[in-house]
């Protein structure tokens, strides 16, 4: 373990001095935000030595606000293929909610557009009852370009497994091992699906940026967002690197926000359906919501799909996915997902067990199957990406909220305040003028 950290030293500082992790109670010093063209930021023919984004600086800011619109260019990628039909209609009702005001992360008044600037927002969509009532690009984002998901691929394969334990092809009790032999040594060689879908396994393996110790790096390598360092001995691959990762603790004691539990989650449906986890999305999702862009998949340097935080999509596209999430399952004319998968992910998990996390700026929060459940009055629950990615489903007010962004701090710990009191203010202001009218 010596020599690994010390060959990551040098490359991760860099990333720590940018990332934080949730047990921190404030973001770092904050870069002012800033518009990545106006900035230079890989334009020309070529573009000048310091404006080229590679994967050696693409989660520095402001090299994230370019690169997470253009991840197929910095990293090997597999399609999302949309289908063969025409994209489903998104009916609009649009109005200016720029000037919308409520109370922000302090005491003071902010309004929507100005949450937006200084939470280094790339777009926004607000949906009410399936219309489009809001949409904002910034940052050169335009609405035919997919943006980087981040872990909010988590809850599609999530979604992804659900769907499969009620169709019976998967046990949420069995051991891991029982899909992957390979992982009999490992880690999970005890743990169940469930517990692995809850997060709730104890595994040697740490998601915590500013420490060039902590495992999250070998597994920024083995996905081939990081470069290795020259003679790095770890693995360099993802399927490989999950056979090294070993037991701390006893599975089920509690949540720990963990990457490395959904790239085992991926490998699994992979491995019991025979499909790869591209072609999943694309037959029992983009096809069937009729999205309007095909989205991507990043790949590791042997050609594994990374399904933990790989994916890729429009703004759009995530509208319709969490569109047909509040219909319970249903959308473009048909049921696309059971309604029992979208029941058994809103109920949530054991709350005390989301405790053990420390993220008490989440009191009342539970993770189920990779989504997030808030356990409020209106039912609403989540997908949660780093760098500032949401996808905010409120039952009770007939609202979607997608939010894409670059924000230089990672965690979404940190604008959470914020970000809820957005939400609830957007929700509340499309629901008081459906009444009105």
């Amino acid at each position: 373990m010596s020599v690994i950290v010390n060959s990551l030293r040098c490359s991760t500082v860099v990333l720590a001095l940018v990332l934080s992790t949730a047990s921190h109670a404030q973001a770092p010093q904050l870069p002012p935000p800033a518009d990545p063209i106006a900035l230079g930021i890989m334009q020309g023919f070529p573009p000048p030595a310091d404006k080229v984004v590679t994967r050696a600086n693409v989660l520095r800011y402001p090299n994230g606000s370019w690169a997470y619109h253009n991840m197929r260019q910095i990293v090997p990628n597999v399609s999302v293929w949309r289908g063969d039909k025409g994209a489903s209609v998104l009916a609009s009702e649009a109005r200016n909610l720029d000037t919308l005001a409520f109370q922000g992360a302090g005491d003071a008044q902010t309004t929507l557009a100005d949450w937006q600037k200084s939470t280094y927002t790339d777009a926004v969509l607000v949906l009410h009852n399936g219309k489009t009532v809001y949409e904002r690009y910034h940052n050169g984002l335009k609405a035919q370009t997919p943006h980087s998901m981040w872990s909010l691929t988590k809850s599609v394969v999530g979604l992804l497994a659900t769907m499969l334990i009620k169709e019976g092809m998967l046990d949420p009790n069995a051991k891991i091992p029982q899909y992957l032999t390979e992982l009999a040594s490992s880690g999970w060689a005890d743990a169940t699906l469930q517990q692995t879908l809850d997060m709730t396994t104890g595994l040697q393996y740490r998601e915590v940026f500013t420490d060039p110790k902590a495992e999250i790096f070998q597994y920024i390598i083995a996905a081939g967002l990081l470069p290795a360092p020259q003679d790095y001995p770890g693995p360099k691959s993802m399927l490989e690197y999950l056979k090294t990762v070993k037991k701390s603790g006893e599975h089920g004691d509690g949540f720990r926000y963990k990457s490395v539990d959904v790239e085992v989650l991926g490998w699994v449906i992979q491995r019991v359906t025979g499909k790869s986890f591209s072609d999943l999305v694309s037959e029992r999702l983009w096809s069937k919501l009729a999205a309007q862009e095909d989205g991507y998949v990043l790949a590791d340097p042997v050609g594994s799909q990374i399904t933990s935080i790989g994916m890729n999509a429009t703004l759009r596209d995530l509208g319709r996915l969490g569109e047909m999430l509040r219909q319970d399952g249903r959308f473009n004319g048909q049921q696309i997902v059971a309604k029992a998968v979208v029941d058994e992910i809103r109920k949530g998990a054991d709350r005390e067990k989301f405790k053990t996390s420390g993220q008490t700026v989440r009191a009342g929060y539970s993770y189920h199957n990779n989504f997030w459940v808030t356990h409020n009055a209106a039912g609403a629950y989540e997908m949660k990406g780093l760098n500032g990615q949401h996808v905010h489903i409120n039952p009770s007010a007939g609202v979607v909220i997608v939010k894409l962004s670059s924000h230089p701090a990672g965690e979404t710990i940190f604008t959470h305040v914020v970000d809820q009191r957005a939400f609830e203010a957007i929700a509340k202001a499309v629901s008081k003028s459906a009444r009105a009218n």
